[in-house]
Parts: structure tokens; C-alpha cells; sequence
């Protein structure tokens, strides 16, 4: 069975039970897997023909020995699993991976719809309550919130930056009620972040069980492992090794480290392009081997990942032999050569995102939304490198990680069209809102948990 450690190195390891339980280790660390499985020969070879849940049942079950059987993780992800997951081909060897066909039109329906089903029936073996506290920069907060919604034992706390998420995203969480919660911050996303991150190591709260829905959850990048090996078994001969790159939005890099589970088990990735905002952090890290973090974070279109210091780039260290701790110190330096030779990192910035939208609809009729945008541009960065000329001829796949519909204004602003609303939006703006507002002040948020939450 699979234990979990800290990449802070001074908690005790466990059971993907209590990982998934706990969110974050005590030690203010993040859950890692003690070893990565390889990807079997049978389920390698029978990838292509393989639905989406069927292949998230093979290759999910050797994380979850001792904790689900694999009749109760089929039913898990049959369940969570019930949309399409469109591999688009746009041109030459290129595609979109479209992520944003669930429920809240978003990547994160995939993690999050995992583990409302894990948590729900761990929390009822257990007869125990939990509360999940959840910062998000856009599309985490609705993706959670509408998972959780309505589980028994289980509430839901999203911390939001107000001016930093689009009227629909925040439409998303703020309408549902029941048992879940939505506080707005007079902040930005990296405020929300450190308040979870540090309610969590608050001895105070431990008789709340508090849990993290958010990317410092193990449970969120081990389902996210899935769609990369689902898209490359579509686009190329995984059976034979046939490399494929993959260019990742990226904000606080959960999901690069997801493609780089699915990698270390096997997947044939030749390179992984990680595309940031204006943001930069992680690719100057990439760059000169210096990590500083940006504070305050700064605001762009793509803003799900106005991120100044990623919570996942201590397990993208850690799995390169490093340790860097949750404030952001270096405290041992990765190995960079073997990094740099997997990573490619990149910043896009507002123009260049709004640019790729116009000129990828105008030749190929396909429709990005901005973080979909900053991932193609990534992508067309790195192929026309020096490095980046050898794959030329390698299937490549780009993620589209939420509707263009999430973002009206500005494809109406660049291309003079309407996108059609999804289903999972339709009627969203006549719903009532309700949602809190506090400052960035930690002492604020502890009492309102404890008033709220305690008892």
C-alpha cells in the first residue's frame, strides 16, 4: 500500500485516507506518494480503447489499495466521470484538450467531483463531520462548492479575492447555499491562500476537522494524472513509448503536477510547457535557479492563475531531490539540469493572450478563453525555440481549461461573438447571491470560523 509523506520532512507519513482527510500535512507540508506506480503493461496497451472512467479506475486503483476497493472507486469514478472529454485536433500535430465540459465548466470539475464522492463516503465509514476550507482565483471555488454540495457531514468555507474573479465564476459558488459558504476577501488570491494554509496548522481549529479541497490536497492531483494519459493515448502510440509534449496553463501548478505523476509512472511526455500569466515566478525559477515569489500577485486576464508563489512548486522541488517550504525559502536547491529538461517555462502577458484568441479563431475557428489562450501561446513559444524545433513532429497537446463562456466580455470585446452557453451556466444570472466580506486579517477569520463553525 502507498504511505503519503511531507515535503516539509517533519510529520509522520500516511494512508491516502487520512491525506485526503487531513489536506495538509501538520508540518505545514504537502502530501507526496512514498513511490509513483508504473502504468501496467495491460492498461498501456489498451489505453486508446479505454473510456474515460474505466482508465481513471486502472490507473487510480494502486493509489487507492487498502482505502477503496476497486468496486467502490468504479463507482466513484462512473459517477464523477459522466461528461465528454473532447481531444480536438486544430492543426498539424497540434490539439486542445477541452477540460471544461462539467458540471461548472472547468478543469477542476475533475478533482474536485473525485474527491466530493472519496470524501463523502470516508466521512460516513467514519461518522465523523468535516469542514472544508478552499481559497480560490477562480474556478476552484464553483467546481468545489458544487462537488460537495449537499454531501452529508460535510460543509464547505470558499475564500475568494473580490475583484479578481469573473461575474459568472462567482456566480458559481455564491448561489448555492445549503452547506456551502462563500467569503469574499479584500485581497488577492495569494491572501485567501495563506489564510487556509494557516488555519490549518492553527492548533485552536483542530476540533474543527479541517480539510483542503484546494491543490495542497493530494486527492486533487491524482485524479488530474488521468486526463494526460487519456489525451496522449488519443493523439499517439502510448503501447510503443511515442512521445507527446504538453503545454499546461498553469497558476498554482497543481496541474503540471498532475501531467508529472502521470510521467513519473510512465506516460511518454517529452516535454511539458508550463505557460504562465504575467506572473512569472516559476519560469524565472526555471530560468536562473532563484526563486522569489511576487507579492502581491499581479492581476490578469487569465485569473485563475494570478498566483505570486504556487503551493505546488514544493512538490515539483521536492520530486527533483529539493526542499522549499511553504514561505517560499529554498531550503535545499533541485536538481535544475534534470528539471530543465522535462519543464519548459514561459510568461504570456495580457496582449499576447488576447492576441492568440483573434488569431486562433481567425485560422482555425477555434474558440480560447484566456488561460486556454496563454497555454497555446506557451506552446507556440516553445516550438519556436532552438529546443523546441526537434518536436516539430511530435503530437502535442494544449489544455483548454474552462468554457470561453466563462469569460463573455472579453470574447465579445475580441472577436464580436457571443459563446454558447453550456448547459452548467444557463440561468446562473437570474439566481439570488449570497456570500460574506472580510479584510486579509487572520485574526477576523479564525473568529468567524470559530463563531460559525465550532460545536
Amino acid at each position: 500500500m502507498i504511505s503519503y509523506y511531507s515535503t516539509n520532512r517533519h510529520a509522520p507519513q500516511v494512508a491516502l485516507d487520512q491525506a485526503l482527510l487531513q489536506g495538509q500535512a501538520p508540518d505545514r507540508g504537502l502530501y507526496m506518494p512514498t513511490h509513483i506506480p508504473p502504468i501496467a503493461t495491460e492498461v498501456r496497451k489498451n489505453m486508446h480503447r479505454l473510456s474515460y472512467p474505466d482508465l481513471a479506475v486502472r490507473l487510480l486503483s494502486p493509489y487507492a489499495q487498502g482505502v477503496f476497493s476497486d468496486d467502490e472507486l468504479g463507482d466513484i469514478c462512473h459517477d464523477a466521470y459522466n461528461f465528454d472529454v473532447p481531444v480536438e485536433h486544430v492543426c498539424d500535430n497540434r490539439h486542445l484538450l477541452r477540460l471544461d465540459r462539467g458540471p461548472t465548466a472547468s478543469f477542476k470539475d475533475f478533482a474536485a467531483r473525485f474527491m466530493g464522492r472519496a470524501l463523502g463516503r470516508l466521512v460516513a465509514r467514519q461518522g465523523r463531520e468535516l469542514l472544508i476550507l478552499t481559497a480560490t482565483s477562480g474556478d476552484t471555488g464553483s467546481a468545489v462548492a458544487h462537488a460537495f454540495s449537499g454531501v452529508p457531514n460535510i460543509r464547505v468555507l470558499v475564500l475568494f479575492p473580490i475583484d479578481e474573479v469573473s461575474d459568472r465564476q462567482r456566480k458559481q459558488m455564491t448561489t448555492l447555499g445549503g452547506n456551502v459558504a462563500t467569503v469574499a476577501v479584500d485581497g488577492k488570491f495569494d491572501d485567501c491562500q495563506a489564510l487556509v494554509k494557516r488555519a490549518f496548522s492553527d492548533a485552536d481549529l483542530q476540533g474543527l476537522n479541517l480539510s483542503s479541497a484546494n491543490s495542497i490536497n493530494i486527492g486533487r492531483l491524482l485524479p488530474q494524472s488521468v486526463y494526460y494519459a487519456y489525451a496522449a493515448a488519443q493523439v499517439s502510440d502510448v503501447a510503443s513509448g511515442e512521445p507527446v509534449v504538453v503545454c499546461i496553463p498553469s497558476g498554482n501548478f497543481g496541474n503540471l503536477m498532475g501531467g508529472m505523476l502521470a510521467r513519473q509512472s510512465g506516460l511518454p511526455v517529452a516535454r511539458f510547457i508550463a505557460a504562465t500569466n504575467i506572473n512569472d515566478e516559476v519560469p524565472r525559477f526555471l530560468a536562473s535557479g532563484q526563486y522569489q515569489k511576487i507579492e502581491p500577485s499581479l492581476a490578469a486576464i487569465s485569473n485563475a492563475m494570478n498566483v505570486g508563489h504556487p503551493s505546488n512548486l514544493a512538490r515539483l522541488v521536492d520530486l527533483y531531490g529539493g526542499h522549499i517550504d511553504e514561505r517560499g525559502a529554498m531550503l535545499q536547491q533541485p536538481d535544475m539540469e534534470r528539471l530543465r529538461e522535462v519543464v519548459f517555462g514561459i510568461s504570456i502577458d495580457d496582449a499576447q493572450t488576447r492576441q492568440t484568441i483573434r488569431d486562433v479563431y481567425a485560422a482555425h475557428n477555434a474558440l480560447l478563453e484566456p488561460h486556454g489562450a496563454v497555454g497555446w501561446a506557451g506552446l507556440d513559444a516553445f516550438l519556436n525555440t532552438e529546443e523546441g524545433a526537434a518536436f516539430h513532429k511530435t503530437p502535442c497537446v494544449s489544455l483548454e481549461t474552462a468554457h470561453p463562456a466563462k469569460f463573455p466580455d472579453e470574447i465579445v470585446a475580441l472577436l464580436g461573438i457571443s459563446p454558447d452557453l453550456p448547459r452548467s451556466l444557463q440561468g446562473l444570472e437570474e439566481l439570488p447571491e449570497s456570500y460574506g466580506n472580510m479584510s486579509t486579517d487572520y485574526a477576523a477569520f479564525k473568529a468567524l470560523l470559530q463563531r460559525e463553525y465550532a460545536g
